[in-house]
């Protein structure tokens, strides 16, 4: 029994150590220390995108001119969709900071899977929930600990190019959407309403 609990409380240390090589890993990552080791390139439709309709095509990999083995650690690729300079002014929420820990740039998660030393690409649908603002995409290369370890973005270093506009849903597309949800739930309670009615006439005919 003692030997059962000297293991467990092994386990449980391992586990702790664990979270805290990560915890400080996470908390000391500084973007301006991450090396633009991925290429990422952004397709979509010309002209200001819908949130909940449009569609965006993201592309990346691994930039083939650094040398071999310098992707050894990438374990996940996240990729994020990003506030612009331009939508973040006078918007504290949305402030970019060194610390990664602390930085409110990239908020939308589009899609997080296991890193590929190959081109990978996804067709994104906008969220619904997507605020309008001008946006970029990035992408982070994690490591075992989930870490940040490398980067790519569809945009230059001061994130001034290949900007896209994302309009969000409107109030009164919410509403409308809401009467149209409403309206199917009442035809289909009057449409089962009108069949029992149908039902207890022909069992009252047959009496």
């Amino acid at each position: 029994m003692c030997l059962s609990l000297h293991y467990a409380i092994e386990s449980v240390l391992e586990n702790n150590d664990d979270a805290n090589i990560h915890q400080i890993g996470y908390g000391a990552v500084s973007f301006s220390s991450l090396q633009r080791t991925l290429v990422l390139t952004v397709s979509h439709r010309q002209g200001l995108l819908m949130a909940g309709e449009d569609k965006i095509m993201v592309t990346w990999g691994m930039n083939q001119s650094f040398p071999a083995g310098t992707d050894s650690s990438y374990r996940t690729v996240k990729v994020q969709l990003c506030y612009a300079p331009i939508s973040q002014v006078d918007r504290a929420w949305r402030k970019t900071e060194d610390h990664l820990s602390k930085d409110k740039t990239c908020q939308f998660k589009i899609i997080e899977k296991p890193y590929a030393n190959a081109n990978d690409t996804i067709e994104w649908t906008i969220e619904r929930d997507t605020p309008t603002a001008s946006y970029f995409i990035r992408a982070y290369a994690l490591d075992e600990h989930n870490v940040e370890v490398a980067y790519g973005q569809n945009t230059d270093a001061k994130k001034e190019t290949n900007l896209f506009d994302i309009q969000a849903i409107t109030g009164r597309q919410v509403s409308l959407d809401i009467s149209s949800v409403c309206f199917s739930a009442f035809s289909v309670v009057s449409l089962l309403g009108f069949f029992y009615a149908e039902k207890r006439k022909g069992r009252k005919a047959m009496q």
